[in-house]
């Protein structure tokens, strides 16, 4: 949208509309762009064809300043006070300014955008010289900018609420922001323009503006309470004027208080009316506060204010009392900003009746005398008038007086004087008051006439006199009387004084008086006694006024109080004691005797004595020489009556002053456990009680005041705690009264729990002696049996002590060992229980030494080397004994040197087991091809076993084969692998069926299996069965007799026969031609072989160096031990289960071996024991500790290289070549503590091969 010229002021300039057009326009101008430019001029400079006049914009428009030139070609720049702005259209420097139009048409106007006060200033437009004409200035435009006020700061603040007085003056002053020109205000209150007002012009913040300052001077009235008082700021620049309020809270006192009275009569009301008067007052601000005052005082009462009607109210609400005739009301109101109070005031005129009508006077007297009575009434307003009445009769008054009362009321007053006979006795005498202004009310008072007259018979009824009573008895006496008026009191009376009952609850009700009852004219009242001994032969008289009448009772008693009297009151042992036993009273008289804790006593007969309750005295004495033991008995005095069958007692406790004394009872010995608590009782007599208990232990007396663990309690005894074994022993007991002293000794038992204090920890012994496993303890109590003995072990059989002699004697026990046997070594548990808990325990371990004990199952063992002096051999020699085994090698019976390089010996201990292992190295078959012994020696002897090196050769026939499982359409197999030459070995299987011609070929696969299940085989059919071993140079033959055996198959509908156990089975065979596939695997191997047997002698050399590279040095593979444990058991190494050894039971005839090829070694030693199994057989090996077999030979394979990888791995020392100790036998523990963990840290793969398994 385009920018329109608008002039809005200029200097003696009309403005012009160059066209009609721009006249709706203008307020369009002004909302958008400010205030537009003039217009064209009538006439222009010359060069120019446009130009602005002088310009007036608001701050924040757009303004175009117009310069037409006549040269279009010129170069034109505008100039702001002589400052040339340059010719760029752009105006650099000047953001908001810019050049506008058509230069071809010589239009170069300036346009800036949103003024402010910087362009405010003078502006001209500069043409330069040029070919069309000559430079010209145009002249001055001059720009004026106006600035609005933006802010008007009104004080008091603005948006504030002002309280004022109505009626002071006060001072508004209001300042206007920077502006230009200097703003208009005026200031307006509720409506209307303030005219008191002065104004001061000052300069603003920057240059060209100005900042008005205006003052108003307010007097506020009621009116203006809540409206507003502006201030309003003006200027050019301004559309709408800005403006600034605040709120006027104008406080003003309010009106006076009125009282809206109830009724026509003001100030007229009746006595306990409830009078509710409301106040109220209008306006003022803050509203009115209302007080009640009654005769000047102030009542609390409240009020409340209805702020939108600017009305207070409060209601007196009160009940009138007579004494408030007179009282003067008044409602006070005012507030904050009152002068004063305003008042309202009433005068209550009350009226009110008589409180009370009272009759003075008695209205009781004889028949035929005179009664005189006055009737008086309180205070009324106004007075009342009497009248009497007797029954329904109206009495004449004798006289009648008013007077003056309370409260400005009246008291009336009549007296009256009646003569009165029987008849009248009961009859109502009233007076009434009454008056015109109570006429619905009527004010009366009455008495009852009492005329008096006499009762005229009395008589008792009860037991008849002369009748004996036994104490104790209930008696009912009634007294009778006929008439009278008032009614007879019939008063009891005994012995003429009067009866009455007893007046503490806590005495014995033995007196119950009834009250006068009456019957018609009959009148009557009881006297029920309990007849106790001041009852015998009383009078019991009942009076009525002048009458009256008695009865005498006759009572039996046993004694009233029967009294024992001693010669002295502090008696000690050895005393004479005189008591006389006295009976007071009795009827009839009673006989007295003695006793002492049920024994008889003699007494004699005392001075008779005066009786009371006139009754009969007894008293007889008795003599006592007294002793401690007597000390508490009674003494006691009865007193029988033959007549009444009644017995009264008294006893005398005796109080014998004597030392302490102990008791039987008192206990010498008492038994704690440790860390308990002990009490140590005191059972003593004494008297007067014991003034100190002293406790001494060992020398020291124990602080009466306690300690940390003891405490003497009240009665003497010594209580312990947290007790120790230190504090067993003899406490002396030392008690004191003012008699004397005593002594005591009491034993404390401290039982505690055993400690093993000596335990010979190993206990050795050779095979065949005996010994003594000693352990002695700490403990109390000892007790015979508290020894018992566990042997440690994982059997039943191992943990058998049957063979054993337990003994023990006092604090030490014994386990006694006769002709120990290896199998009895071990650790031993001493256990001691004497019955305090917890149960002592002892580990010791019996070390049975023995001679060394060599593994050599056969008369020879062979190890198998390449004799090509490349190949290395080791022969394992493994002993059993204790102390620790030296080993010593020969060959052919010469002692080897074994600092010869080609020979490495290691050895290892293990518990009882020791092993030595032999490397050579370099095999040379004619040097080393020999006998080698290996000794074993130690203390107690020694043993040795012979291995044969030999060279490599076709393996060993198998042996043993023997069926374990048939079914109609298979057989399992089970056998023991022969020597493997020294190469890996394979098993093939051949059978026949008899009714059919020709052989079957079966490979065992895995080819180190010595179970396999043969399958494809027919019911009922008879088979013969053979067994071969290959190696890489040949097979067994079949010429053995033990690798044959013949069976027949079950029929369909026979069971399947299990002759061993179960064993893994092959597939079924598939197609029928699978079984031909071992006769062409053998077929193919023949053709190998006879092909390499072509080669001649030179590839038979380099064959051997070839396997020699292949094959690495051979690893010992076999057990370390049968089983560690806890106890050595004697070595039997049972070739038949572990079909991986290569030594076989002494049973067997035929040596037997088994190649390392597939070996894997389990994880490294745990202190745990677990049970290998093999990967192949699934069989679990239960008597090995160590996988693998005893002794292993040097394989070479012969084969083709690759076909099975390496056959054998040699046991490489220089990893494993540990510095393993030399165990010697110096201390006998070294025989239990020597297990792989004392190897140091290594990794599990590090130890030598033989140490990998499981270790007890």
């Amino acid at each position: 949208m385009g920018t329109k010229e608008v002039s809005l002021r200029g200097p003696g300039l009309t403005a012009i509309h160059r066209t009609s057009s721009l006249t709706p326009l203008l307020l369009m101008g002004m909302l958008t762009t400010g205030l537009a430019q003039s217009p064209i001029p009538t006439s222009v400079s010359r060069g120019f064809w446009t130009l602005s006049e002088n310009l007036t914009a608001v701050e924040g428009a757009t303004v175009k300043l117009r310069c037409g030139v006549r040269a279009p070609g010129s170069v034109v720049q505008w100039a702001k006070d002589g400052l040339l702005l340059g010719p760029n259209p752009r105006i650099p420097g000047f953001p908001r300014y810019s050049l506008e139009g058509d230069p071809a048409k010589g239009e170069f106007h300036l346009r800036i955008e949103t003024c402010d006060l910087s362009d405010d200033a003078e502006y001209e437009c500069q043409v330069g010289r040029s070919e069309m004409g000559p430079e010209l200035v145009s002249p001055k435009v001059i720009l004026s900018i106006l600035v609005p006020p933006k802010v008007l700061r009104l004080t008091p603040e603005a948006g504030s609420t002002v309280t004022w007085v109505a009626g002071q003056e006060y001072v508004v002053t209001c300042v206007s922001g920077d502006a230009k020109p200097a703003p208009d205000i005026t200031f307006i209150r509720s409506g209307h323009t303030v005219l008191d007002v002065s104004y001061n012009v000052n300069d603003g913040s920057e240059e060209k503006l100005f900042i008005t300052e205006a003052e108003a001077r307010v007097t506020p009235q009621s009116s203006d309470n809540g409206q507003l008082l502006f201030c309003e700021g003006s200027s050019p620049a301004l559309d709408i004027p800005i403006k600034a309020s605040f709120t006027m809270n104008i406080l003003f006192p309010p009106g006076p208080p009125v009282i809206d009275w109830p009724g026509l009569d003001e100030g007229h009301v009746r006595a306990g009316q409830n009078l509710e008067l409301p106040c109220m007052a209008r306006g003022g601000n803050p509203p009115a506060t209302l007080q009640w005052l009654k005769n000047g005082k102030p009542v609390s009462i409240a009020w409340g204010t209805e702020h939108a009607q600017a009305v207070a109210r409060s209601v007196l609400v009160m009940a009138v009392q007579p004494e408030d005739h007179g009282a003067r009301l008044s409602c006070l109101s005012y507030n904050s900003v009152s002068t004063g109070t305003q008042e309202r005031s009433i005068t209550l005129q009350v009226t009110f009746p008589p409180s009370a009508v009272t009759i003075l006077g008695s209205a009781s007297q004889s028949e035929n005398k005179n009664v005189t009575l006055c009737c008086l009434t309180k205070s009324s307003r106004p007075r009342v008038l009497l009248r009497w009445w007797l029954g329904g009769r109206q009495l004449l008054p004798t006289d009648e007086t008013v007077m003056d009362g309370l409260h400005g009321g009246h008291i009336s007053m009549s007296n009256l004087t009646l003569l009165v006979r029987r008849e009248d006795n009961g009859l109502s005498l009233t007076c009434e008051a009454f008056s015109d202004a109570f006429s619905k009310e009527t004010f009366k008072k009455s008495l009852t006439l009492n005329v008096k007259y006499p009762a005229q018979k009395l008589w008792i009824e009860g037991p008849q006199e002369g009748q004996y009573i036994r104490t104790g008895t209930r008696v009912r006496l009634v007294c009778l009387a006929i008439g009278g008026n008032p009614d007879p009191s019939l008063t009891w009376l005994k012995d003429s004084r009067t009866v009455s009952e007893p007046r503490q609850p806590q005495e014995p009700r033995r007196v119950q008086l009834g009250s006068l009852e009456k019957s018609g004219s009959t009148f009557s009242r009881e006297l029920v006694l309990v007849i106790g001994p001041s009852d015998n032969r009383a009078k019991f008289s009942c009076k009525a006024g002048q009458l009256s009448a008695s009865r005498q009772l006759e009572v039996q008693f046993p004694p009233t109080n029967l009294t024992i009297l001693a010669n002295s009151s502090t008696l000690r042992p050895g005393d004479a004691l005189n008591l006389t036993c006295v009976s007071i009273s009795s009827n009839p008289p009673v006989n007295l005797s003695w006793d002492k804790e049920g024994e008889r006593l003699e007494d004699v007969a005392a001075p008779p004595q005066s009786a009371p309750f006139k009754g009969s005295a007894a008293s007889r004495s008795v003599f006592l020489r007294v002793s401690s033991r007597d000390h508490g008995h009674r003494v006691t005095c009865r007193a029988h009556s033959a007549a009444l069958r009644e017995t009264v007692s008294s006893f005398y406790s005796l109080n014998v002053l004597y030392p302490p004394e102990f008791l039987g009872e008192q206990v010498l010995v008492v038994t704690v456990e440790e860390q308990g608590q002990a009490l140590l009782p005191v059972s003593v007599s004494a008297n007067p009680a014991p003034e100190a208990f002293n406790w001494t232990f060992r020398g020291y007396r124990l602080s009466p005041a306690g300690g940390p663990r003891h405490r003497i309690l009240s009665g003497g005894a010594l209580k312990l705690w947290n007790v120790t074994r230190a504090d067993g022993g003899v406490y002396q007991l030392h008690c004191q009264n003012s008699e004397g002293t005593a002594e005591a000794l009491l034993k404390l038992d401290v039982h505690y729990t055993p400690t093993i204090r000596a335990l010979r920890d190993p206990t050795e012994v050779n095979v065949g002696g005996s010994v003594d496993i000693v352990c002695t303890v700490d403990a109390n109590p000892v007790l015979p049996e508290m020894f018992s003995w566990e042997r440690l072990g994982e059997d039943e059989e191992d943990r058998s002590l049957d063979d054993m002699e337990m003994v023990s004697k006092g604090p030490t026990g014994r386990l006694r060992i006769h002709q120990a046997k290896l199998s009895q070594a071990g650790a031993y548990q001493c256990i001691v229980d004497n019955g305090v808990a917890p149960v002592a325990r002892g580990l010791v371990r019996l070390v049975v030494r023995f001679a060394p004990q060599v593994d050599h199952p056969t008369p020879l063992t062979k190890v198998a080397a390449a004799g090509d002096s490349t190949s290395s051999a080791t022969l394992h020699c493994r002993a059993r004994g204790v102390p620790n085994i030296d080993f010593t090698w020969t060959k052919n019976g010469v002692p080897l040197d074994l600092q010869d390089p080609r020979y490495t010996e290691h050895r290892y201990h293990q518990g009882v087991v020791h092993s030595s292992l032999l490397t050579i190295a370099n095999v040379s078959a004619a040097q080393d091809y020999a006998l080698f012994t290996c000794t074993a020696t130690n203390d107690l002897g020694s043993d040795h076993t012979n291995i044969q090196l030999v060279s490599i050769s076709r393996p060993d026939p198998p042996w043993g084969l023997k069926v374990v499982s048939t079914t109609p359409h298979s057989v399992g197999l089970e056998w023991k692998p022969g020597f493997d030459g020294g190469l890996p070995q394979r098993f093939q299987i051949r059978y026949e069926a008899l009714e059919t011609p020709g052989f079957l070929y079966m490979d065992v696969l895995p080819p180190q299996a010595t179970t396999f299940t043969l399958t494809g085989l027919k019911p009922s059919t008879r088979y013969r069965i053979w067994l071969l071993a290959s190696n890489a140079l040949g097979d067994s033959g079949l010429t053995d007799k033990g690798i044959q055996v013949s069976i027949t198959t079950p029929g369909l509908d026979q069971a399947p026969e299990d002759t061993d156990h179960q064993l893994p089975t092959e597939q079924p065979p598939g197609p029928l031609m699978l079984p031909l596939l071992p006769v062409l695997f053998a077929a193919g191997g023949l053709l190998l072989l006879s092909s390499a047997s072509c080669a001649g002698g030179l590839l038979w050399r380099r064959r051997l160096r070839r396997l020699a590279e292949e094959i690495s040095e051979k690893t010992e593979a076999g057990s370390e031990e049968d089983r560690i444990r806890n106890e050595y058991e004697e070595s039997q190494w049972t070739g038949d289960r572990d079909t991986r050894s290569s030594m076989v039971s002494e049973g067997e005839v035929d040596p037997h071996y088994h190649y390392m090829r597939d070996f894997s070694p389990q994880l490294p030693p745990t202190l745990e024991e677990v049970s290998y199994h093999q990967a192949s057989t699934g069989i679990e090996y239960e008597d090995t500790a160590f996988p693998g077999h005893l002794y292993d030979e040097v394989e070479r394979a012969y084969g083709l290289p690759g076909v099975w990888g390496p056959l054998y791995d040699e046991v490489q020392m220089d990893p494993y070549d540990l510095p393993w100790p030399d165990v010697k036998y110096e201390d006998p523990r070294g025989i239990y503590d020597q297990v792989a963990a004392d190897l140091g840290a290594v990794e599990p793969d590090s130890l030598p091969f033989e140490l990998r398994g499981h270790l007890v």
